[in-house]
């Protein structure tokens, strides 16, 4: 499940970059392994473990198994995530026989960049390689007041959204809270944001609208973003983190509960019977049982709406009486809409709604009382847009592969 930014933020396959984009093709230096990555944080590199993704008790654990002093555990997160050290050696507050001592039994990865494509528009997204040679894409939008970082959280997707390209690359796997948070920290190299600034510009908001639906991986979204929000590292606040979801209705609450962020909604279609067809697993949690949800989520207020995301798709979402009753089923809930021209991508059976279709139908919900902007499209020339992530991935034969994931419960 693909969505884009708030404000606005797949590739082919195989990948082709447009000819007027500029693109930086950076080959990796990781061998990918053999086997596939580990389901939880701290994927081993080799024979070494990766810190990236461990919670502060499970980097203290791992600190302890050496006989080293808990205290050290913070001196550690410090270079880790607010300083954005790679180099054990580089951890100068850190004796030397300790960072000697560390280097020997554990790593601080990054995803490899595959492909580094900056649209005309200066959206830039990045195709990252992951330690198991499956690859996933990340946004970055640049805005005046902000810069906004769209993450995946699967490879692939469980979903199959009809107007979605990621949509039609089926699930491979979850991604752990390391690979999450690792996008992150790519970016933070690539823009030159350590140490963590105190106001963040560059990379001052997050995502979780790039590959996959995050609560079908909620354990490591989870953590993930305990790590990004801790305010002794990255630290961006969860008023600045959006999750937006297709309508995992079990998981809504559990995520105002644990991770307290922004939700979104992907709703796209106001009738069962059409959201059936556009976003299929509405067949599992019809409208009623999802909107009952959003009026309960937890923190939920004026100052803290729900943002209600509407792909507009000609002659098939975007009537007069598709708005009429879109009002009618957000009343009572605080709640904004964004309007999203539909992106186009190689194959898709839709076309995008006229202009004058989007205005009608913004007017209608604005008039009601609902913020209705437009999301201007951002990166359609390298395919960075709204519902266009996808990369080359593929699930290995269900003979060999994972089960399917479910909701925790």
């Amino acid at each position: 499940m693909v969505r884009q930014l708030e404000p606005p933020a797949a590739a082919a396959q195989p990948f082709t970059p447009m000819s007027e984009s500029p693109s930086t093709e950076v080959p990796s230096t990781e061998t990918p392994s053999t086997q596939p990555a580990a389901e939880s944080s701290g994927a081993a590199v080799g024979a070494r473990k990766d810190l990236v993704g461990l919670s502060r008790a499970e980097l203290g654990a791992e600190l302890g198994a050496l006989d080293e002093a808990p205290f050290r555990a913070h001196q550690l997160w410090h270079w880790i995530y607010h300083r954005g050290a790679t180099d054990f050696e580089r951890m100068t507050t850190l004796a030397k026989s300790l960072r000697a001592k560390l280097a020997d039994h554990y790593v601080i990865g990054r995803p490899a960049v595959r492909r580094d494509l900056t649209s005309v528009d200066a959206t830039r997204k990045w195709l990252l390689g992951l330690a198991d040679g499956h690859e996933i894409e990340t946004v970055h939008i640049p805005e005046e007041d902000r810069g906004t970082l769209c993450v995946s959280s699967q490879v692939g997707c469980t979903l199959t959204c009809r107007f979605c390209h990621t949509g039609t690359q089926t699930l491979v796997r979850n991604l752990t809270a390391g690979e999450i948070v690792g996008q992150v920290m790519l970016a933070r190299d690539k823009l030159g944001e350590w140490p963590s600034p105190n106001e963040e510009r560059l990379l001052s908001n997050i995502v979780l609208m790039g590959m996959g639906e995050p609560l079908y991986n909620f354990d490591a979204v989870a953590q993930a973003m305990q790590i990004v929000m801790d305010h002794e590292g990255i630290s961006i606040s969860r008023r600045r983190i959006t999750l937006s979801t297709a309508g995992v209705v079990p998981m809504i609450e559990r995520c105002g509960a644990e991770i307290g962020v922004n939700l979104a909604i992907s709703l796209h279609a106001v009738r069962d019977e059409l959201r059936d067809v556009l976003v299929p697993l509405n067949k599992k949690y019809p409208l009623a049982e999802l909107l009952a949800a959003c009026r309960a989520y937890p923190g939920l207020n004026n100052a803290r709406r729900i943002t209600f995301e509407y792909v507009m798709l000609k002659d098939v979402n975007d009537s007069a009486a598709d708005a009429r009753e879109l009002v009618r089923l957000l009343q009572g809930i605080p709640a904004k809409v964004n309007l999203i021209p539909f992106n186009a991508w190689p194959g898709a059976p839709y076309e995008c709604s006229t202009d004058e279709a989007i205005q009608r139908f913004g007017d209608i919900v604005n008039a009601a009382g609902y913020a209705s902007p437009v999301r201007t499209p951002r990166g359609r020339d390298i395919l960075a847009a709204c519902g266009q992530l996808k990369s080359a991935s593929q699930r290995a034969r269900r003979s060999a592969a994972p089960a399917e994931p479910a909701p925790s419960a």
